[in-house]
């Protein structure tokens, strides 16, 4: 949707959305470009090493298929859909097959337990669900809890089961001719589960024309995506939105492949081994992915065009690194599960200012206010509001219209977020509501001092968090992931207290610095700080 400009002024000013009355996210992301003769959609790298491609022709046989076996065991329109597995093909086909048939796709990650399941699948009363022979068996443990699911279909299996169809051979049986739905743009197509960092997990609804929402978000950091020759990927699971909504569907929209692989665990030089043998021109890296890449020695990626970033701010030592080993600006990127992509930064024709999120998206008002939805002034800190009616922005949590009603301020849906904005309109995460820390009469945000701690050669990760204090009302505490080769000490905590004094300011330095093994973290790579600031008021450690 974006028009490249020289400037950022330029392209605001050039922008208009493009979204029609009737819109259908299967349509456009498949059978568009499968009447048009386009070719390679997906290349997947198996756990074996295999190398798979499948086309948008491929695409639209296979999800007509799927869209005609879940029609004919009663799956219908308007019904949930649950889609558990990793980066696969099929994953992409049970999305495509879902929407084209007017029902609403729930993606789910492979590393829940069986109560996180229950409860989504649950609350959402899925119908359906496509899932593989690994995670089958933890819906096989918890299959009696969902009364409303009718049908799971399990793919690699060879034959049905009690309470299992398998895939390969209910496909093999389907016709691959399939009319799609005229849905609106409207109409509901997904629900993505917040991550429950700040409690239960609630299911974002969203419509069709969040795929049309999400364009601006994705071509802004992604330097004017797509550019001939480009190739998209992201260890971001696909159950996900940033590996769902800010990678695969965008890009098929563009008609971009996108390699699809499976990391059991991230790991950093398979992460740039990949990149290299694939030739990945695009990528959508969290920072915690960068973070643990920061550790490769005499890392070199060269043949890459573009990376966003977002999630935790990225601060000016991964920008130096990055540019160092890339050869360009990662670009900064800010959203959430309800209304993702908004602000960004374009470092070719927009200077990135380290720890800034960017500036609106073009396309998105974006402000910091009050509680009560009214602008504050420039510096100040407040939330990060989005003003309704935005088309990236949430139909509501399903089933929860008071939670729902509770996220909006007069005109402005709030993210949760706070942030500020400079005088040249730059927008500044500074935390979570709740991880704002009070200190001696001061807020501070734990994003700036995690940037700064991240400096110090020793650091490898590190989490803030404000702990009890009868003084202060709060005290600044560092948790510490230790770089290879260093060893904690007294001596070292010192010297990494006094970095921070000096670098950044004395009312700002962790009074408590603890080492840790590791930080606990979101499934999409966001700190969970509330774990950290819990587990620190029942034991006084925050070691887990």
């Amino acid at each position: 949707m974006l028009t490249p400009g020289n400037t950022y002024e330029e392209v605001v000013a050039g922008f208009r959305w493009r979204v029609p009355e009737h819109y259908n996210i299967g349509v456009d992301i498949c059978d568009r470009h499968a009447d048009a003769g386009l070719g390679t959609a997906l290349i997947h790298l198996a756990q074996d090493d295999r190398v798979t491609e499948y086309s948008f022709p491929d695409l639209k046989r296979l999800s007509n298929k799927l869209a005609n076996v879940m029609s004919a065991h009663g799956i219908a329109r308007g019904d949930r859909v649950g889609v558990l597995m990793p980066q696969r093909p099929e994953t992409a086909i049970g999305h495509i097959a879902a929407y084209k048939a007017g029902m609403i796709a729930v993606p789910l990650f492979t590393l829940f337990g069986a109560d996180a399941l229950a409860y989504r699948l649950g609350d959402s009363g899925a119908r359906a669900l496509i899932t593989d022979l690994e995670s089958w068996p933890k819906i096989a443990a918890i299959r009696d809890q969902l009364p409303e699911l009718r049908l799971v279909l399990v793919v690699d299996a060879t034959e049905d089961s009690d309470g299992a169809t398998a895939f390969g051979p209910a496909m093999a049986r389907a016709s691959d001719a399939f009319t799609p739905i005229d849905t609106l743009a409207d109409d509901p197509a997904v629900i993505i589960y917040t991550s429950g960092t700040t409690g239960p997990p609630k299911g974002a609804l969203h419509a069709h024309r969040v795929l049309l929402g999400h364009l601006p978000g994705v071509e802004f950091p992604q330097e004017f995506f797509p550019q001939p020759g480009d190739r998209f990927w992201t260890p971001a699971d696909w159950a996900w939105i940033g590996g769902l909504i800010d990678v695969l569907l965008p890009a098929l929209h563009h008609g971009v492949p996108v390699v699809a692989h499976r990391f059991t665990k991230f790991e950093p030089q398979k992460a740039v081994d990949l990149i290299q043998r694939f030739k990945i021109r695009n990528a959508f890296l969290p920072p915690t992915a960068l973070k643990l890449m920061r550790q490769i020695p005499n890392a070199r990626c060269p043949g890459m065009r573009s990376i966003g970033s977002g999630g935790e701010s990225l601060g000016t030592e991964l920008l130096d690194w990055g540019r160092d080993v890339f050869g360009f600006t990662i670009n900064e990127f800010y959203g959430q599960t309800e209304c993702n992509l908004v602000v960004g930064n374009c470092a070719s024709i927009l200077p990135v200012r380290p720890g800034s999120m960017g500036k609106p998206i073009p396309g998105h008002e974006v402000a910091i206010v009050d509680d009560q939805g009214t602008p504050v002034a420039t510096g100040e800190a407040g939330n990060i509001g989005v003003r309704r009616g935005d088309p990236v922005m949430f139909l509501g949590y399903w089933g929860k219209p008071e939670a729902t009603e509770a996220k909006f301020a007069g005109d402005w849906m709030l993210t949760g977020d706070l942030g500020r904005v400079d005088p040249d309109g730059y927008l500044y995460y500074v935390g979570r509501d709740d991880d704002v820390i009070t200190s001696a009469g001061y807020r501070i945000g734990p994003g700036e001092i995690e940037d700064c701690l991240s400096g110090h050669p020793a650091v490898a990760m590190a989490a803030v968090i404000g702990v009890p204090d009868p003084i202060r009302t709060q005290t600044i505490k560092a948790c510490i992931v230790l770089a290879a080769g260093y060893q904690e000490s007294d001596t070292l905590r010192a010297e990494i207290q006094d970095h921070v004094r000096q670098a950044l300011a004395a009312h700002e330095y962790p009074r408590i610095v603890e080492f840790v093994d590791a930080l606990p973290m979101t499934a999409t790579g966001k700190i969970m700080r509330r774990v950290l600031r819990d587990h620190h008021t029942e034991t006084g450690s925050s070691t887990l």
